[in-house]
């Protein structure tokens, strides 16, 4: 059997020191210095295989993380794994503690079609695998061609429509080998929840952002603004996943969703959740009271849907565990959890046809904080994310 882990970590700005990312936000060389030791220290504790990060500024930035990491690592090993030479040779639990350098690993970077100059700047999204990539990366983030998404009008009339010509974020597809398998791994970081506010022409800023005259309906409207293009993002992600999916792909869906795994975002990115039994229900061309789904047809439309359902890792795990909450995120004194590991029907415990099962999901939340607390200065310099990471073994093809 063909062991590996996969983790998502939202890095919270990652750039290189003295460079304004957003308006007046940027790292001094000793904060700097700070934040790469940190987010080194985290990616040494993961270890993952595959790891999928988000908020990427500078891949350059990122690639001196990992060489701290590895350089730690390296260093780490020496005191820990055994050899002729230690007292503790023959206990194989040290062996578990060691560490493989990324040195062999391959990289994929997504960077932001959006990004600006200093203080405009827009973050990518990027993919580390230790066992590389079957083919070249691809980034989904300007459209071919608008989507545009019509609605009706409750009395039947136009109800006119929402187009979208390109992602907020960049998507990143890889397909990675694993053992005899090929899995599609997708990461993304949907739309913030940071409102889009409407600012009249000539105008210096959104007249709702003036937190001194407070606008309550004008910065909802700018949530409801967000949450739709998030939703719309959603759906592109997940036409995406079924291209995999029908091609008969094992599928794997990180990254930062900025939403509950209860949120309509997630529930459009993993696909409906199956009702037990269609033959209680009408038919959707039912010519009278009584016309219902037959129990034939109960069992394709629930296999159907099954097969291209995604599942989340956290469920999963909580199922399986005593735990029954995870965090992965702190803004404004809510704890809620927003970064997700999916998967498709090959990993799923109730599948019987499945090639690889998840047999822990760990959770790295512990140094969340935010605004509402003392230590928050140092988030700047951490992350206001907690990683999270699901510990896979492939069955024998």
């Amino acid at each position: 059997m063909t062991e590996f882990s996969i983790a998502s970590f939202n890095v919270k700005n990652l750039i290189g020191a003295e460079q304004e990312y957003y308006r007046y936000e940027k790292y001094t060389v000793e904060e700097h210095a700070w934040k790469q030791a940190w987010l080194a220290d985290q990616l040494l504790s993961l270890s993952a295989d595959i790891v999928c990060f988000q908020e990427i500024f500078d891949e350059a930035a990122l690639q001196a993380v990992i060489a701290e990491a590895d350089a730690a690592g390296i260093e780490a090993n020496e005191a820990s794994v055994p050899d002729p030479s230690k007292r503790y040779a023959r206990k194989a639990i040290f062996r578990k503690l060691a560490y493989k350098p990324y040195a062999q690993a391959e990289l994929a970077f997504a960077p932001n079609v959006n990004d600006g100059g200093p203080g405009e700047r827009r973050p990518g999204v990027a993919i580390l695998s230790r066992f590389g990539f079957a083919d070249a990366p691809q980034i989904l983030q300007e459209l071919p061609e608008p989507i545009e998404i019509p609605f009706s009008d409750l009395g039947g009339g136009d109800g006119g429509s929402y187009k979208i010509s390109r992602l907020s974020r960049p998507i990143l597809k890889v397909r990675i080998p694993v053992g005899d398998q090929v899995v599609s791994v997708f990461n993304c970081h949907l739309k913030s929840k940071l409102g889009e506010l409407d600012k009249p022409a000539g105008a210096a800023f959104p007249p709702a952002a003036d937190l001194v005259n407070y606008d309550p309906a004008g910065r909802a409207l700018g949530s409801l603004r967000a949450g739709l293009r998030r939703m719309a993002e959603a759906w592109i992600l997940r036409r995406a996943i079924l291209n995999e999916l029908t091609q008969g792909r094992p599928v794997m869906v990180l990254g930062d969703f900025n939403d509950s795994e209860h949120a309509v975002s997630s529930e459009i990115i993993t696909g409906e959740t199956p009702f037990k039994n269609y033959a209680w229900m009408r038919r959707h061309d039912a010519e009278h009271q009584g016309d219902r789904y037959k129990d034939h047809e109960n069992d394709a439309i629930q296999e159907q849907i099954n097969a291209v359902r995604l599942h989340s890792a956290e469920k999963i795990f909580v199922r399986k565990s005593a735990r029954d909450m995870v965090y992965t995120s702190a803004f404004g004194g809510v704890f809620e959890s927003i970064d997700q590991i999916l998967m498709s029907r090959h990993f799923a415990p109730n599948f019987d046809q499945r090639i690889g099962d998840m047999e822990y999901f760990s959770v790295f939340n512990d140094h969340l904080t935010d605004g509402s607390h003392p230590e928050a200065p140092y988030n700047k310099l951490a992350s206001d994310h907690g990683q999270i990471m699901a510990h896979m073994r492939l069955r024998d093809g």
